[in-house]
């Protein structure tokens, strides 16, 4: 099935494994990519939780796989150093061969301008229309609708109302959020997305480096079972219930919050936050116990089980011939 997503990509399958911190190791991205659709490389995982030097860890992947690998570029302006390592990084990765780029956060054009010198193209993460017409007037080819189910940093609409509210943008749109099933992937394309993005199913495979509890915690939850924290990042975070998240709680305390309201205190207490859960949330990836924040989205209803992450594709990509979906 081609889309205008999968023609951007190179890819078979109009999926993504989407970048997760701290979850994107080198064999899951390579596996998705290898079955037919795009895994993305999320940097800060690559380097600081699974300890390879950038440019080594892009070419143990392409080891592993010579088909397209995606980058996530998160740039978000809180941090000169942040953003000159990320400017760097981004060199790094077109010079690998990397043209298929995930930019969240920030204005994206100097990405653009960058990527589309080399020939590639870049999809930017939006949650409503105001941020989408950002990434339109930075050049973006694509929008990454992230809807109220996603895990992570997730949106406040639904994926239906979303669609709608980014059709006028006139940019191919990919769902990311509450995407379990095949059936789920191709009710959405069939809705009118280019492709789907899914992240929590892909944690649950045998690829991903996280720990076995973790896998068992997606495979055991039910969708009601996420709730949202703010005292992750700063804003609210999709997390699995367990007894720390009931013991620690899910918001910010008073003096956060009057920080979190100001315009340039913000950046410094979410720069905080950050710094403080990146050491959390490594810690949490291999812990085999509920003692840490363990992210995931609404998708978990679907999931039952571990699989690998090929056959995932493959059952995503069969669910579109069996349901009927033709390209958006």
């Amino acid at each position: 099935m081609q889309t205008p997503f999968t023609k951007h990509a190179g890819v078979d399958v109009p999926l993504i494994c989407g970048p997760m911190y701290p979850c994107s190791n080198p064999e899951l991205v390579a596996a998705v990519s290898e079955a037919g659709g795009l895994g993305v490389v999320q940097p800060i995982a690559l380097t600081y939780v699974h300890g390879h030097e950038l440019r080594a860890g892009l070419r143990q992947i392409r080891s592993l796989t010579a088909r397209p690998v995606g980058f996530n570029a998160l740039i978000e302006a809180s941090s000169r150093t942040y953003l000159a390592r990320m400017s760097q990084w981004i060199d790094v990765a077109l010079e690998e061969g990397l043209r298929f780029f995930i930019t969240s956060l920030g204005d994206p054009r100097w990405v653009c301008d960058r990527v589309h010198a080399a020939g590639g193209v870049v999809y930017h993460d939006v949650t409503e229309a105001r941020w989408a017409r950002k990434a339109v007037d930075g050049g973006a080819d694509g929008l990454i609708a992230v809807n109220k189910r996603a895990g992570g940093h997730a949106g406040s609409r639904s994926a239906e109302a979303l669609l709608e509210e980014l059709r006028p943008f006139g940019l191919p749109v990919v769902a990311a959020g509450g995407i379990g099933t095949p059936e789920d992937f191709a009710r959405h394309l069939k809705m009118g997305y280019v492709a789907a993005q899914l992240g929590t199913r892909f944690i649950a495979t045998p690829e991903c480096r996280a720990s076995d509890a973790y896998k068992q915690a997606i495979v055991d939850a039910s969708a009601g079972d996420i709730v949202h924290t703010e005292r992750l990042t700063g804003v609210p975070v999709a997390v699995i219930r367990n007894a720390f998240i009931e013991r620690y709680g899910t918001r910010a305390g008073p003096f956060a919050r009057w920080m979190l309201r100001g315009h340039r205190r913000k950046h410094w207490m979410r720069a905080f936050y950050t710094l403080r859960s990146v050491r959390g949330l490594r810690g949490s990836l291999a812990s085999e116990s509920a003692n840490g924040y363990w992210q995931a989205g609404m998708s978990v209803g679907g999931i039952d089980s571990i699989q690998p992450a090929a056959q995932i594709v493959r059952q995503y990509a069969a669910a579109l011939s069996a349901e009927g979906v033709v390209a958006a």
